[in-house]
């Protein structure tokens, strides 16, 4: 696994960096690549915490935690990220049973390609529909804020392209961009 461990206003001892590598090393189990590791530590209000990004065969695994102390911040992660890896693998491995089930039952001729998968455990209760402002990430932050909401969806007028800005947990704000 590579790793790139980053502390914001925190001094990053070499047992915790060697501790943080160790665990996640205990990972590298359920990838076929090598995985990327993206681990930020800082302090929030007396207590130590810990994000985690891991970034393996298209697949992105996150986790935060916060602890008094940091390995014990650390650990919480490193479940957090095991218990997403193996309920992203069961679920995969059950669709995949069940697509071989169905086609193995399936007369010739007969594409079962298009039919829609069970997705019961994603089950959309709303939907909205807006209409996309062209704004700068200045108004956008603006109109979250005014909505009451933590998240907004808009133009980048600057771009072209779709972006996000969204309030973190420590009171900041975050912009998303897509990639191509």
């Amino acid at each position: 696994m590579k790793f790139n461990i980053i502390g914001r206003k925190y001094d990053i001892k070499e047992n915790v960096r060697e501790y943080i590598e160790k665990k996640l090393s205990k990972l590298d189990k359920f990838f076929k690549t090598e995985p990327t590791a993206r681990v930020v530590l800082g302090t929030i209000k007396d207590n130590d915490y810990i994000e985690a990004q891991i970034n393996a065969g298209g697949m992105i695994f996150r986790a935060e935690a916060s602890d008094r102390e940091i390995l014990a911040a650390v650990d919480k992660i490193i479940d957090v990220i095991e218990r997403q890896i193996r309920k992203n693998k069961t679920r995969l491995a059950k669709k995949i049973k069940d697509f071989q089930m169905v086609s193995a039952a399936a007369p010739p001729g007969i594409d079962y390609a298009d039919e829609e998968p069970d997705e019961s455990e994603f089950e959309i209760v709303k939907t909205k529909r807006f209409t996309v402002k062209p704004m700068d990430v200045e108004e956008a932050i603006l109109q979250m804020n005014l909505l009451g909401h933590n998240f907004f969806v808009f133009k980048n007028v600057d771009t072209s392209e779709m972006n996000v800005v969204y309030k973190r947990k420590d009171g900041r704000y975050a912009l998303i961009e897509s990639v191509e």
